[in-house]
């Protein structure tokens, strides 16, 4: 959902050029050649699928027992908890990440607020693009349990079968909370022009440093004059 859109997808787009700022600065990266665009069965990440070791995992209880004689390190984690009750929650190893809603936020008109089904697969088209709209996505997800690190979005989308997009982006590090956690990604734009226009299918994934994927979306959208009506 967030598309940087790359050089196969602006070359169909529009013949004057890109349609975003963000386009001309990514085009001309290496890793933004038409040699990645490989079809939907391919899209596993070399990164996702390397077996890291990242060493042993603690408890909240056991990372601040481990560094009581460090004062600074302790005082770090205890302000990334901010006022966690350790006692309730620091013997579970695993964090929860449980994503609540996913926002598109545009100042041509108001947030679009997607539900996520429970598979992870919204049925039929899940929105609408309006060709050259400026956006945002805003994520809102709790964080229970334990520290999640180094949380981060991954997204793939595809046009007709063919890899027009590949995109990482960190989101954080964050300790469990009551409260819901809002991020923002950066504004992005969408392209326009008659070729850029269309159904498109995508897939999305939020994980952490160890790999471990907390959510993974599965769905078409399309790229149109103008938002949908229903929306």
């Amino acid at each position: 959902m967030s598309f940087p859109w790359r050089p196969l997808l602006m070359s169909l787009a529009v013949g004057a050029g890109p349609s975003s700022s963000n386009m001309d600065d990514k085009a001309g990266s290496a890793e933004k050649t038409t040699t990645n665009h490989r079809p939907e069965s391919d899209d596993d990440n070399e990164e996702e699928n390397r077996n890291l070791h990242l060493g042993p995992q603690y408890t909240l209880k056991e990372q601040l027992e481990k560094d009581k004689d460090d004062e600074s390190l302790r005082k770090w984690k205890e302000q990334l908890l901010g006022g966690v009750d350790i006692n309730n929650i620091g013997e579970t190893l695993e964090p929860e990440v449980k994503f609540l809603s996913v926002a598109i936020v545009s100042p041509d008109r108001e947030d679009i607020v997607l539900s996520i089904p429970a598979d992870g697969k919204p049925e039929g088209l899940w929105f609408t693009l309006k060709e050259a709209s400026h956006y945002r996505l805003k994520f809102s997800f709790q964080v229970s349990n334990n520290i999640v690190s180094g949380l981060r979005y991954t997204n793939t989308v595809w046009k007709t079968g063919v890899k027009v997009d590949s995109t990482k982006d960190m989101i954080g590090t964050f300790s469990p909370q009551l409260e819901p956690y809002t991020h923002e990604m950066p504004e992005e734009t969408a392209p326009s022009g008659f070729l850029a226009r269309g159904s498109y299918t995508a897939k999305s994934k939020f994980l952490d440093d160890d790999n471990k994927c907390y959510l993974e979306i599965n769905y078409t959208f399309d790229i149109r004059k103008d938002w949908a009506a229903t929306e």
